[in-house]
Order: structure tokens, then sequence, then C-alpha cells
């Protein structure tokens, strides 16, 4: 079966075009009335790119079309911290990138659980025990472990250099590797796809090549063009109801940057068969995130200031570096097991959300300001508490840790062969 895309060629393709296509990018000072067309112009991108990835899935692997899919949702974010590292301004570029992560994993993976409960009880009228992943998605769980390793050498040495970029893009591109060598889905019942993808898969070779192609083409070409007017708007709206800059760049910056893969994780979701590719979907924007993201900012804030220059951190950002760390570790061994439960997802919400609260207070006198002043601290003490209990516990019985186990099988029967 042809491929309409070479995995190899974009795999090297997709970071340059990041560094190339965004590092210019300026956030221009627009009014808030500009959110009324540019909210909906990113809604139907993130349609667009979602029915290409769905559609690609059957001429190449899963996995590959959705961390292409992942790298176009992830414009806007790539956008903001272009700017940001730009701009030399390290306490809001480090803001953002902790910000976003935090929001895909506290937010985004337990959405998808929550909205495929929803709808399978609206259909069933049962409970949704948990999401179960497909075997292939073994490849994006132990992915996800690789870059986070690497982050804590970058937290232990308090710094982000173009050393450190280097590395995270060879992960990446390795990454890409891997998954281009997993085989496509089977057709199955093709009347389960809704009508667009349908369409496409069901067109012939040629046409269905170029309607993939465009449509990720369009898609993120639209998601760029949109990205920044639409985070311009909302600047302008948080500035209006006094919303303090870090608290916007923190948080609601990187929600409507990361608004295209929450639709498309709704709209897969929802069909609660399709909750694991939406759920792989965000995944997938984590390691892009943690890889490809980070590498950017040492590289645009080198060629802001005309050599090359390292990316200090101090005390605090430390703290909220280490406590992404530890959310994303944990999450990752919530899916070791290859399956995600109803109290996997709501511990990931909850953790998130009790700090996502107290993120605006300030520290000061009083019950509120103390916690204000230390729920990073205690919920980062969390984090990596369970973390550890979770890996001590796949040393212990190593059995457990599933998708360890598959990702061997699948390199022995995809990769290694392949090579």
């Amino acid at each position: 079966m042809s491929r309409f895309v070479s995995p190899r060629g974009t795999a090297i393709a997709a970071p340059a075009c990041a560094f190339l296509l965004l590092a210019s990018l300026e956030i221009r000072q627009v009014g808030a009335e500009t959110a009324l067309w540019a909210a909906p112009a990113i809604l139907f991108a993130a349609m667009m790119i979602a029915w290409a990835a769905e559609s690609a899935q059957y001429y190449v692997a899963q996995g590959f079309a959705l961390a292409i899919l992942a790298w176009l949702q992830t414009l806007p974010e790539f956008a903001v911290e272009a700017v940001l590292a730009w701009k030399q301004q390290v306490p809001l570029l480090l803001a953002n990138l902790t910000g976003a992560l935090r929001l895909l994993t506290g937010l985004g993976w337990p959405m998808i659980y929550f909205t495929a409960a929803i709808f399978h009880r609206m259909h069933h009228k049962k409970h949704l025990e948990q999401i179960e992943l497909e075997e292939e998605h073994c490849v994006e769980v132990v992915g996800l472990l690789v870059p986070l390793a690497y982050a804590f050498f970058i937290w232990w040495k308090s710094s982000l250099n173009v050393w450190d970029a280097l590395v995270l893009i060879l992960i990446y591109v390795v990454y890409l590797w891997v998954l281009s060598h997993m085989p496509p889905q089977e057709h199955g019942d093709l009347n389960e796809l809704d009508r667009i993808p349908r369409a496409v898969v069901k067109s012939s070779p040629a046409i269905r090549n170029l309607s993939i192609i465009g449509l990720f083409a369009a898609g993120g070409g639209l998601i760029y063009y949109a990205a920044e007017p639409f985070l311009g708007s909302l600047l302008a709206l948080s500035a209006m109801i006094g919303v303090p800059s870090f608290v916007f760049v923190q948080w609601v910056a990187p929600f409507v940057s990361e608004f295209p893969e929450k639709v498309s994780a709704f709209y897969w979701a929802r069909t609660v068969q399709k909750a694991p590719m939406a759920l792989m979907n965000m995944v997938s924007s984590n390691i892009n995130q943690w890889t490809l993201l980070a590498a950017m900012l040492p590289i645009v804030y080198s060629i802001s200031r005309g050599s090359l220059s390292t990316i200090p951190f101090d005390e605090q950002q430390e703290l909220e570096i280490l406590m992404t760390i530890g959310q994303s570790l944990v999450g990752m061994i919530f899916l070791v097991n290859m399956k995600m439960v109803w109290w996997e997802a709501a511990s990931l919400f909850g953790l998130w959300l009790i700090q996502f609260v107290f993120s605006p207070m300030q520290p000061g006198p009083g019950v509120i300001g103390f916690i204000a002043g230390h729920i990073h601290e205690y919920v980062t003490y969390v984090y990596l508490a369970w973390a550890a209990f979770g890996l001590a516990g796949f040393v212990f019985r190593p059995q457990t840790a599933t998708a360890f186990h598959l990702f061997a099988k699948v390199w022995r029967l995809h990769v290694r062969k392949a090579a």
C-alpha cells in the first residue's frame, strides 16, 4: 500500500519549518472583537487536520499521522514561544512552556476520558470502565519517557542551551523514525468514519493523497495565520478585565494556543471507539512540546542575542519545570498498563486544578495566602512521590509494565526487521 508522504523527509522538515516560520512572528495589538472571526477559523482548521489524520492512519502508521497532526496543532504555541524567546523574556517563555505542558496533561487527558465516558453512558446506559490503548500506542507511551529523562538533566543543571536543543531534536527525529516503521491501520468498517474522511479514504489514490496533503496544509496554514490575531484579541480582552500578564501567559495563552488539540480530542473522544486515538493525540503533543518546542527556545534566543546563549533558570522557574516533569511522569506511569481509568483521569485533573486555582493568588498572611505561597511546592512533592512509587512498582513487578513489553515486541516485529 503506497504512502502519501515520506516519513523521514517529514521528520527532518518539521523542526526546520517550525523555526523558519515562527521565529519572526509578532503578536500585534488588536481588538477583542477579532476573536469573533479568528476563533471559528481555528476551529475549522482543527477539524480539517483531524480529518486528514483520520484518513492518513490507513496509509501510514496512526502514530506517525498523529505526530504530524500534533505538530500542526501546536503551531500557535510555537508562535507564542518564538515571540517570547525573540524578545528574551525568560520568565514568561518558561511560564508559557510549563503552563502549556501542564494544561495538556492536567486538563486535556482527563477531558478525553470524561468526554468518552459521557457519550458512552448516553449510548450504552452504563459506566465506561476504562480507555484501552491499542498495542502500537506503546511507542507514544514509552516515547514520552525519553524527553522526560532528559528534562530532568536540564532541570538539574538549571539551564537550557543550543546543545540541549540538538539532543531534543534528535530525540524527536528518532521518535518519528520509530513511528514511521509501524504498520498502518486496517481499513475495518469505513462506515464508522465521518462523511469527509470516509470520502477521502474511498477516493482514488491520486485524489486521496492530494486530499490528505491538502487538508493538512490548509489546516496548518489557517492555524498559523489565525493564531496570532486570536491570541492578540485575547490579550486585549485580558487587559480589559485586569488579568495579570504572567497569569495570561502561563494559562490563558496556552489554553488558546492548544485549542486545536482540544477540538480534535473532543471530536474523536465523543465516538468512544476513537478515544485511544484522541489520547495519543495529546501524548504526541506532550512529546512534541518537550522536544521541538523546548529546543526552539535557545535557538531563537541565541539568534536574538546574536551569539550562542544559555537560558538560565531561577529558583521559581526550577520549581515550575520540576512540577511539570513530575506531572508528566505520573501521567506516563498511568498509561504504562495501556489503559486509563476514571480515578487516574480524576487525579490528574484534581492536582492540576488545585495549583491552577491558587496560581493567580498572591502569597501573604492567612491560610489562603500561605497556601498560595506553597501550593506549587506541595503539588510537586505529590507528583514526585507518586512517580517514585509507580516506578518502584515496575521494578518489583516488571510484568505490570505492559507498554515496555509491547514496545520490545513491536521493535522486533517492525523496526528492527525494517532496519
